[in-house]
């Protein structure tokens, strides 16, 4: 396990995307990666679209970005709830700020407006959410996934095989 020792946080609030909390997380476990959950602190467990649980480890109260090598901003409706939680968005922005990986997909762009990460930055997310990422400064396209230096977006669950290949490398380039 190449990226052992290595910690990945994953933001949750209820309506969260199965998918893209779920993959990325059991796909940084298998790299040797501790992965902590990481609540608003709205709720001890948060329901994802489908309604399937996730515990929180921590809230984010609890954790500042030098207890983490990455960060994940997973989509569904959940970051609508998470940036109305200031200690969310502040860890998201001293992640990106200390020059740790940030990884969004879909609506997670929303916390990265939220976090004022966007200005200059190439990115994408949900087409839906395009203009609240131009409106704040991202050089939106339309890809797969787009990595501008430490930070990582997506636009959709099909995107996933991508999205975790490049946080994993990003990670790796950051072991060397």
């Amino acid at each position: 396990m190449k990226l052992e020792g290595k910690k990945a946080a994953i933001l949750v609030e209820d309506v969260y995307n199965e998918f893209e909390v779920w993959i990325p997380y059991y796909r940084l476990k298998e790299e040797g990666i501790h992965v902590i959950v990481v609540g608003s602190g709205s709720a001890g467990t948060y329901h994802g679209k489908y309604g399937i649980p996730i515990k929180a480890d921590v809230k984010a109260s609890q954790v500042k970005a030098d207890d983490f090598d990455a960060l994940v901003i997973p989509g569904g409706y959940a970051p609508d709830k998470m940036r109305v939680h200031p200690e969310m968005v502040t860890l998201v922005r001293d992640m990106f700020v200390a020059g740790k990986v940030v990884a969004s997909i879909c609506h997670g762009g929303w916390m990265l407006a939220s976090a004022g990460v966007l200005k200059g930055k190439k990115a994408t997310s949900y087409i839906a959410i395009k203009d609240d990422m131009v409106n704040a400064g991202a050089l939106w396209e339309d890809s797969e996934v787009v990595r501008d230096g430490n930070l990582i977006t997506s636009r959709k669950p099909d995107d996933l095989p991508a999205f975790c290949r490049t946080l994993i490398q990003a990670l790796e380039e950051g072991a060397k």
